[in-house]
């Protein structure tokens, strides 16, 4: 690959990923900010997950079979651009929900577009694309550390940022190299939910595998959901307990403190092939399912005074829980399907964490902050120890789950 089409393909991740870094672990700060509730934030969540089961259909019709790929990118990032100012200027729930569907819809495909165009450019994809990826990682470190210390996480600013980068990749993804159509003829329902990859539920570890995929995103949800708001309160409660009658500063660089946990994918990501070599693929994903348990328990019974290094704890272990358990699934899953399905396996396993997995996970999320949640507005407080004991108690029984039933053989470990 060009030295030229690297940094192209680096700069169109980059910015796509501060298109949805600038709102994605803000959103229920600034939805909380604007007076919703925890049911009404969970379910504004759900759209991303309605949205990411209907995009490989939005993908497979347009960019696989009608229109060159870094098209349809610009044009879903400039139609996603209207959508977030509208966001911008609507408080109320039932409209802020339609509008953030639609957005969403025009989003979720730009995640597999930029992977899409930059494999297509590449002649060893294995070496060439995790530099590429990390830019999209290095993206949302940078965009939420600037969130964190303007103090713009519970304010539309949020999604201003977002519009302009997605007018400018919208713009600039009409200049990135021509990746045309790939597939001629029509595909098939099936093939999109890879009904193929049906034939790996033969095996009693991939079945187990599945379900616990879908199961552990149910907490990675309340993370994504509640995680801001949670730690935010915690350093609100600390500042009035330590200061009374002073007012809240502009910030607590929540955001800059969560951005730890992105910088954590980072590292456990480099670690991840050695762990395969020594754990085999069973400890590497139950190391991953204990370490989602201490997270949401530190999450719980941290504060930010005597227990701050637990919530540091907790967003640390971001990191180990997400590439150990989502990455390795990945690789698992393709080791498993063999040549002939993976494509389909991936598109499978994709569909029911990010879309079923975590629809379910978000709307919980949401249902559970208001069942522990007493008074309203500014008088609200939210029981946020029993909130993260829910998905705690989740990932626990995902471990028994694992435990019992998971028995894959080593060597489909070793082959990594």
């Amino acid at each position: 690959m060009r030295s030229t089409t690297r940094i192209q393909l680096s700069l169109m991740m980059f910015l796509q990923f501060v298109v949805w870094g600038s709102w994605y672990g803000q959103l229920s700060k600034y939805l909380f900010a604007i007076g919703f509730d925890g049911v009404q934030v969970g379910n504004v969540y759900a759209t991303f997950s309605i949205a990411m089961i209907i995009s490989p259909f939005l993908v497979g019709m347009l960019a696989d079979r009608f229109f060159a790929a870094q098209k349809v990118l610009g044009i879903l990032n400039l139609i996603g651009a209207g959508l977030l100012f509208l966001l911008t200027q609507i408080k109320d729930y039932d409209s802020f929900y339609w509008v953030m569907l639609a957005y969403c819809l025009s989003f979720a495909p730009t995640i597999a577009l930029t992977s899409s165009i930059s494999m297509r450019q590449m002649t060893a994809p294995e070496k060439e694309f995790p530099l590429i990826r990390l830019m999209g990682t290095l993206a949302w470190i940078a965009v939420t550390n600037l969130i964190g210390l303007m103090g713009w996480g519970d304010k539309s600013t949020i999604f201003h940022i977002s519009m302009i980068t997605a007018i400018a990749i919208g713009l600039y993804s009409f200049t990135l190299p021509n990746t045309p159509p790939t597939i001629k003829g029509p595909v098939g329902f099936g093939q999109i939910v890879g009904k193929d990859a049906f034939v790996l539920f033969k095996d009693r570890s991939f079945t187990v595998f599945f379900i616990s995929s879908i199961l552990i995103c149910i907490p990675l949800s309340f993370y994504y959901a509640m995680g801001n708001p949670s730690i935010t309160e915690a350093y609100k409660s600390a500042f009035i307990d330590a200061n009374p009658g002073k007012p809240l500063p502009q910030t607590f660089f929540v955001e800059n403190k969560m951005s730890l946990g992105q910088a954590s994918e980072v590292f456990f990501m480099l670690l991840l092939p050695f762990a395969y070599r020594r754990l085999g693929i069973k400890w590497i994903l139950i190391l991953a399912i204990v370490a989602w348990i201490i997270r949401f328990l530190c999450f719980g019974y941290g504060n930010a005074t005597s227990a701050e290094w637990m919530l540091y704890l907790g967003i640390l272990l971001h990191g180990i829980c997400f590439d150990f358990f989502f990455v390795s699934g990945m690789i698992y899953s393709d080791q498993k399907a063999g040549p002939r399905i993976k494509s389909q396996a991936q598109g499978l396993i994709s569909l029911a964490t990010y879309g079923v997995g975590m629809y379910i996970g978000s709307v919980a999320a949401g249902y559970v902050q208001k069942m522990y949640t007493s008074g309203t507005g500014d008088n609200a407080i939210t029981n946020w120890t029993n909130v993260w004991l829910v998905p705690a108690g989740i990932a626990a029984v995902v471990l028994l789950l694992f435990l019992i039933f998971f028995n894959e053989k080593k060597k489909v470990a070793e082959q990594v």
